[in-house]
């Protein structure tokens, strides 16, 4: 099975040898256009919004940028890459055996591309899947295998809850059950690496036993307003020189809407305002996180030619030294 190589860098618009804090800026600069509450263009703004963050997802991560950087030549120069027959370094399917034979499975819906669950998603397991499920001998009743995928979720699903509709193919020939299209529900306040277990969605049993399940493990998408740590938020309060010098009250953006704080005079860039209770719910009627809004003073890059006058005379009559 062929699958597309994706460029990344291409994608954020940035050189191979861009810093990480290049990376970061390319990202939230393309995420604020194209993120589907703002965008122009609804129609295509969903997808290209997964594609932004996908790439984001691993260009922004030094492990899987590595990862990515090592095999990436190789896959430009093979073009499409091609599944190898009985398995290799690098599937796309995600396998899951035992003695009797090796069944794979592929899945729709998940948010991510076919490229990104090559390289990232699934495990591979040989004779057992991490400790779930059971092998028996003979005859005896045995449980299906338990099986495995990533699920990217928005802030939006972990603010609120949601349904989602995934497909489960198994591999031609595999020994499950054929294509089959399912709804998984995603409960409200599920954080970053979380497991969601769909009870009975795993490989069928063998002579009468039990189905196995299926679990998916939560990456959070990437917001260009927020990062989450936990049921936290953390959102860069972007300010003018004079509001932080003189003070000011200025808007903060939350997933329960827009609020006002107090910016006190004097106010240096990594401060942090904490807004109680304005982060991700922690569960069921368990509350919510709170939202750290963190300065960052930020300069003009042009200014004009009585702005350029004003701050002159500004430095003549500072006594200020930075350093």
């Amino acid at each position: 099975m062929a699958v597309k190589f994706r460029d990344y860098y291409e994608i954020l618009g940035v050189p191979r040898d861009a810093s990480q804090d290049d990376i970061r800026k390319a990202f939230r600069k393309l995420a604020r256009e194209h993120h589907p509450d703002v965008s122009k263009d609804k129609s295509t703004a969903e997808e290209k919004f997964k594609e932004i963050n996908e790439a984001y997802e691993v260009l922004g991560d030094a492990e899987k940028r590595k990862k990515y950087d090592q095999l990436g030549e190789h896959w430009r120069q093979a073009g499409d890459f091609q599944t190898p027959p009985g398995g290799g370094g690098h599937e796309f399917w995600q396998s899951y055996g035992d003695e009797g034979g090796e069944g794979s499975y592929h899945f729709e819906g998940t948010g991510f591309s076919d490229f990104f669950e090559n390289f990232f998603g699934g495990r591979r397991t040989h004779g057992g899947f991490t400790g779930r499920g059971t092998q028996g001998r003979g005859n005896a009743p045995r449980r299906g295998r338990d099986i495995e995928s990533e699920i990217l979720v928005t802030l939006d699903e972990v603010m609120n809850g949601s349904e989602r509709q995934l497909v489960i193919q198994p591999a031609e020939g595999g020994k499950a059950g054929g294509r089959q299209t399912v709804t998984i529900r995603i409960p409200r306040g599920i954080a970053e690496g979380q497991m969601i277990r769909a009870a009975g969605l795993g490989e069928p049993g063998v002579a009468g036993g039990g189905p196995g399940d299926l679990f998916l493990r939560v990456h959070l998408e990437r917001h260009p307003d927020f990062r989450a740590e936990g049921h936290d938020l953390y959102y860069d309060l972007r300010l003018a020189p004079w509001e932080a010098v003189l003070g000011a009250t200025v808007p903060v953006q939350t997933p329960h809407g827009t609020t006002r704080i107090k910016v006190p005079p004097g106010t240096e860039s990594g401060t942090e305002f904490r807004l109680t209770g304005k982060g991700l719910p922690k569960g069921k009627d368990g509350g919510h996180g709170d939202l750290f809004a963190v300065a960052e003073v930020v300069t003009p890059a042009t200014a004009t030619e009585e702005e350029t006058r004003h701050w002159r005379a500004l430095a003549d009559v500072s006594k200020f030294n930075p350093r």
